[in-house]
């Protein structure tokens, strides 16, 4: 791992830096970053095994439906889970909801744990995409996140986690009440300074940092 590592609002400014002053669309942006993902994804997928992408409402969620959507068309099995209500999704994943769906993602639209029926995952997938929250999460999960991280946990499948563990303080390493146990994270820019401390190493497995083509800080 890189022994440069950038804050919450390090990495917050460098999006901004790409997308206000150089011009680069987000949706490029994402765009990378779910092809980084799917790239990750298909070096973990067990023979003959199916995916299955959770995501959140907000840009981590756009990223793993990017991701299905990558994966689908490299003919892996592969669903997507909303967690949330998709008048919630941001602008940007809202076009990669719809895209991942237009090109055959099978979507389930879950408003909390009950309705995502995580009990028959383990018999049915093989790997699952924690695409449910970002950097910016601060404080103690509330519902129905943190039913749904501590779901994902028991399946026992293998993790993958898209920038960050859902769960995991992107500056402190500390487990904001309950956090994904990635098997591998895929992070965007430069490992994040949580990733090193606490309870960070623990929880983000492997970490891969990805180029989206977002300089990194200077």
């Amino acid at each position: 791992m890189s022994e440069r590592s950038i804050t919450r609002e390090e990495a917050r400014e460098a999006d901004r830096h790409a997308i206000e002053d150089l011009k680069v669309p987000s949706l490029c942006l994402m765009e990378n970053a779910g092809r980084q993902v799917a790239d990750a994804a298909c070096g973990m997928i067990p023979a003959g095994g199916r995916v299955l992408v959770i995501c959140g409402t907000g840009n981590n969620g756009g990223d793993g439906f990017t991701a299905a959507r990558h994966l689908l068309l490299r003919g892996v099995g592969v669903e997507a889970l909303l967690l949330g209500a998709e008048e919630k999704l941001t602008p940007d994943s809202m076009v990669n909801y719809h895209a991942a769906r237009n090109c055959g993602v099978p979507v389930i639209v879950a408003r909390d744990v009950r309705e995502a029926s995580f009990d028959d995952i383990p018999e049915r997938f093989g790997l699952i995409v924690d695409s449910l929250l970002g950097t910016g999460v601060k404080g103690e999960l509330r519902e129905p996140y943190a039913s749904a991280v501590s779901a994902i946990n028991r399946t026992g499948l293998p993790v993958l986690s898209v920038d960050i563990p859902s769960g995991l303080d992107c500056d402190t390493g500390e487990v904001l009440g309950v956090c994904v146990r990635a098997a591998r994270t895929v992070t965007f820019i430069l490992p994040k300074t949580g990733f090193a401390k606490a309870d960070g190493p623990e929880m983000c497995g492997e970490i891969t940092v990805a180029d989206i083509g977002v300089p990194p800080p200077q």
